[in-house]
C-alpha cells in the first residue's frame, strides 16, 4: 500500500477483542510493508555493523604495511557507506509509509463506525474519549507500527553481529554474545512501572481533554451565568495533574534511558580491558581488538531500538484498547452481509447531525420497506403517511425511543427492533435502514462549510433546498447569512457556516438542521424536539411547514409543545416505557390526567386544586 493509494477501498474488519489483538491485526494487514521496511533496515544496520570490520582491516594493514589490504579496506568501507545511505533513506521512506497507512486505516475505521452509529456513539462513549482516540491515539498506534520494523531489523542485526564476533574472535565474541542479551533484557523489570505511570498520564490527559471540549462547547452558556472562570479553574487543575503525571512518567523513562547508556558502557569497558590483556599476551591482533571494540560501540545504535519499541508499545497498547472499545460498538443485531462502507462528502456531513442519515445516493436503489412504523417494546405505532406526535414525560427516554425507532439502541441486546412494514430495521443493511428512517436528535450538529454544502446530502430528489428552507422557516437565517457574506455577492447559499454553526443562534442552528433533514426526504422522518429553541410564533409556522411538506410521508415528532401537538393527526402518550393513551391533542387533554400534566407542566398541587374546584362547582 502506497500513500498515494489512500484512502483504502475497504479498511477491513478489525479484531477488537483487545488492544494487543487490534495491534496484531494492523500488523498482519501491513505485512508486506513491514517486511519491506525490515529488509531496508537490515541493509542499513548491517552496513553500520560492518564498518568495524573495515576499520579493523585498515588498522592491521597499516601495522603490517600492506597497501593492498589497505585499499581493500577502503573499498569495503565505501561499499558499506553506500549501503548505509541507501538503507537509511529507504528505511525512513517505508517506515513512514507504514505509519501513515496504519493511521489512515484506523481513521477510516473510526469514521465508518461514527457513520454507522451516528449520534448514538456519544451516548455510549464520552465525547472527549472519541476526540482522544481519533487524534492522539491514532498517532501513538502509528508510532508502534512504524517502530516495529526498525526493531525487527535491529534485533536481527544484533544476532548476526554476536554470531559473527563469536566466529571472528571467540575469546571476546563470547563475552559480547553473553552481554548483549543481558543489556536488552535488563530494563524489562522497569517496563510495567513505566507503563503504569504512562497509563495514569493518558487517563488524566483524556479527562482534561474531555473537560476542555465540554467547556468550549458550553462557553456561551458559561459566560451567560458567570461560570467561565469556575470551569477554567477546573481545567487548570486538571492540566496541572496531567503535568505532574507526565513528570512522574518521564522520570521512569529517563531511568530506563540511563540504564541503556550505563550498561552498554560497562560492557564496552569490560571488552576493552579483557581485549587489552589478550592483545598484550599476543592472543589477538591489534586489528581484531579494534574490530571488536568498534562493533560493541556501534551496537549501541540497534540497542536503542529496544527502548523505543518498549515505549511505543506501552503508549500504543492503551491507545489501541480505547480504539478497539470504540470500534467494538455495534448496532442491536449486526446482520450478516451488512454493508459497512462509509460515504464521503455530503453523506458524511449528513450523518454527523443525524443518527439515522442515509449513507449514499446508491442506497436509494436498495429495496426499502414501506408501511407502518411499529415499536414492539413500547407498543408505539406510527401509521404510514401520517403526522404522529409522541409525548414522553422524560426527555431522556424520548431521545432513547427516537434512536430505537431509527434502528439504533443505547445498549446492544436489549429491546426488540422497531418494525417498518413488518420488517425489523436491525435486520436491514445499514444503508437501507438509514434510507428508510432518518432520526434527527435534539442537538444536531452543523459542520463547517457553505449552506449549499450543508444541504447537499443524499436524498430522493423530491424536495428542493428552497422548499426545505421555507418549511423550516429559515428566512431570517438566510438574511443573516447574506449580510455576513463578504465575497459571495450576498448569496446566502455560498456563505460559510462556522464549525458547529457557532456564529448562529440555537434556534437558527436547529432550523437549518431541520431543513437538512427535510431535504433528504426519507420514508420515515423522526424528529426529537425540533422546535425547542425557537419562539412560539416561529414554532407554529415550523410545525405547519413540516406537516405541509411531509404530506403523504410518515413523520414522527417527539415534543410536548401544545402548538405542535395540536397540528398532529395522531398523538401517542408514552409513560414508563409503554404507550399509555392514543388520540388527538384536545381529546387527550380531557381524558388523560398524566398527559395533561406533561403537556401543560401541571404540578400535582395545581391538578388537585383544579379537581377540587370542579367538584365544588358540581355541588354548588
Amino acid at each position: 500500500m502506497q500513500i498515494r493509494d489512500l484512502p483504502y477501498t475497504d479498511p477491513g474488519e478489525p479484531d477488537v477483542r483487545s488492544g494487543p489483538r487490534f495491534l496484531l491485526w494492523l500488523g498482519r494487514n501491513q505485512l508486506a510493508g513491514q517486511l519491506k521496511s525490515t529488509a531496508w533496515g537490515l541493509l542499513h544496520q548491517c552496513g553500520i555493523a560492518g564498518l568495524p570490520l573495515g576499520v579493523g582491516v585498515a588498522v592491521q594493514a597499516v601495522i603490517d604495511r600492506s597497501g593492498a589490504r589497505l585499499a581493500l579496506a577502503g573499498g569495503l568501507i565505501a561499499l558499506l557507506a553506500a549501503a548505509i545511505a541507501i538503507g537509511d533513506t529507504m528505511l525512513h521512506r517505508t517506515a513512514v509509509t507504514n505509519w501513515i497507512t496504519a493511521a489512515a486505516r484506523v481513521q477510516q475505521l473510526l469514521a465508518r463506525k461514527t457513520a454507522e452509529l451516528g449520534s448514538v456513539l456519544t451516548h455510549r462513549v464520552a465525547a472527549g474519549e472519541v476526540v482522544a482516540v481519533s487524534t492522539g491515539d491514532v498517532e501513538k498506534i502509528g508510532w508502534f507500527v512504524e517502530a516495529l520494523s526498525r526493531f525487527a531489523a535491529a534485533a536481527t542485526t544484533l544476532v548476526i553481529v554476536c554470531v559473527a564476533l563469536v566466529f571472528y574472535q571467540p575469546a571476546l565474541g563470547v563475552v559480547v554474545a553473553i552481554g548483549v542479551p543481558v543489556l536488552a533484557l535488563a530494563v524489562l523489570p522497569l517496563l510495567p512501572h513505566a507503563t503504569k505511570r504512562a497509563d495514569i498520564q493518558r487517563e488524566k490527559a483524556g479527562r482534561a481533554t474531555e473537560l476542555a471540549s465540554d467547556t468550549v462547547a458550553g462557553l456561551r452558556v458559561l459566560r451567560g451565568i458567570g461560570g467561565e472562570e469556575l470551569f477554567l479553574g477546573r481545567y487548570r487543575e486538571a492540566s496541572q495533574e496531567v503535568r505532574k503525571a507526565a513528570v512522574r512518567s518521564a522520570r521512569m523513562w529517563s531511568l530506563i534511558s540511563a540504564l541503556q547508556v550505563l550498561l552498554p558502557g560497562i560492557l564496552l569497558i569490560t571488552v576493552v580491558c579483557y581485549g587489552a590483556v589478550l592483545a598484550r599476551d599476543g592472543r589477538i591482533a591489534v586489528g581484531e581488538l579494534v574490530t571488536v571494540y568498534s562493533a560493541v560501540t556501534l551496537m549501541l545504535f540497534p540497542l536503542s531500538h529496544f527502548e523505543e519499541i518498549a515505549m511505543a508499545y506501552s503508549f500504543s497498547r492503551p491507545s489501541a484498547k480505547r480504539a478497539a472499545r470504540v470500534l467494538a460498538l455495534q448496532r442491536v443485531a449486526q446482520p450478516s452481509g451488512t454493508g459497512t462502507g462509509v460515504s464521503s462528502g455530503a453523506g458524511a456531513q449528513a450523518a454527523e447531525g443525524s443518527s439515522g442519515t442515509t449513507t449514499g445516493v446508491s442506497s436509494r436503489t436498495t429495496a426499502i420497506p414501506s408501511g407502518d412504523l411499529y415499536d414492539p417494546a413500547t407498543g408505539l405505532l406510527a401509521p404510514k403517511g401520517r403526522f404522529t406526535a409522541v409525548v414522553c414525560g422524560d426527555p431522556d427516554a424520548a431521545g432513547r425511543l427516537a434512536d430505537h425507532l431509527g434502528g439504533h439502541a443505547a445498549e446492544a441486546g436489549g429491546k426488540p427492533s422497531a418494525l417498518l412494514g413488518g420488517v425489523a430495521l436491525d435486520e436491514l443493511p445499514l444503508d437501507g435502514a438509514r434510507t428508510a428512517v432518518l432520526v434527527q436528535d435534539k442537538d444536531p450538529v452543523l459542520l463547517s462549510g457553505t449552506l449549499h454544502e450543508l444541504l447537499d446530502v443524499p436524498s430522493s430528489g423530491q424536495v428542493t433546498a428552497a422548499e426545505a428552507l421555507t418549511a423550516a422557516q429559515c428566512a431570517d437565517v438566510l438574511d443573516a447569512l447574506a449580510q455576513a457574506s463578504v465575497d459571495t455577492d450576498g448569496d446566502p447559499m455560498r456563505t460559510r457556516i462556522t464549525e458547529r454553526g457557532r456564529s448562529l443562534s440555537g434556534g437558527q442552528r436547529q432550523r437549518l438542521a431541520l431543513a437538512r433533514s427535510l431535504v433528504t426526504d426519507p420514508e420515515v422522518l423522526v424528529l426529537d424536539e425540533p422546535t425547542s429553541a425557537v419562539d412560539s410564533h416561529t414554532e407554529a409556522r415550523v410545525a405547519a411547514g413540516v406537516k405541509r411538506l411531509r404530506t403523504g410521508r410518515t413523520t414522527v415528532v417527539f415534543s410536548s409543545s401544545p402548538l405542535l401537538l395540536d397540528l398532529a393527526e395522531r398523538v401517542v402518550f408514552v409513560h414508563d416505557g409503554e404507550v399509555a393513551s392514543v388520540g388527538v391533542h384536545r381529546e387527550l387533554l380531557h381524558t388523560d390526567d398524566r398527559y395533561r400534566a406533561v403537556v401543560t407542566r401541571e404540578t400535582d398541587e395545581s391538578a388537585q386544586a383544579e379537581k377540587t374546584l370542579e367538584k365544588w362547582e358540581e355541588t354548588a
